[in-house]
């Protein structure tokens, strides 16, 4: 399962970007998903749960939250953003359009501190 090395490489992008102190002081880590990622939310938070009771006790009262983004396509003909349904990478116009602007995000979105 590919989540669990995410789950991995999150934490230690917070430990990169953060102080011992400040990693002390998380209380929620909010990502950004979209459909395009490759990950399923279920199984992303199911191995988050699973590596923090494995390994990573700083994390243990840390609160994952995946939001989902929708796949939204510009369209190089009217310049349209559209929002993809069901697969179906058309335009509002009807032109199919591949120009993807957003669904295939999987970042860090916020990290929550307590003061």
């Amino acid at each position: 399962m590919h989540e669990i090395s995410l789950v991995r490489t999150i934490f230690r992008t917070l430990e990169d970007n953060f102080s011992p102190e400040e990693l002390g002081r998380v209380t929620a880590i909010e990502l950004k998903v979209g459909p395009l990622a490759n990950v399923e939310p279920i199984l992303l938070q199911n191995a988050f749960e699973a590596v923090v009771e494995e390994d990573e006790t700083r994390f243990k009262d840390v609160k994952l939250r995946v939001n989902l983004v929708p796949i939204l396509i510009q369209c190089h003909d009217c310049n349209q953003i559209t929002e993809v349904q069901n697969y179906r990478f058309v335009c509002v116009c009807g032109k199919p359009c591949g120009n993807v602007v957003q669904g295939n995000e999987l970042l860090i979105e916020r990290v929550e501190l307590v003061d």
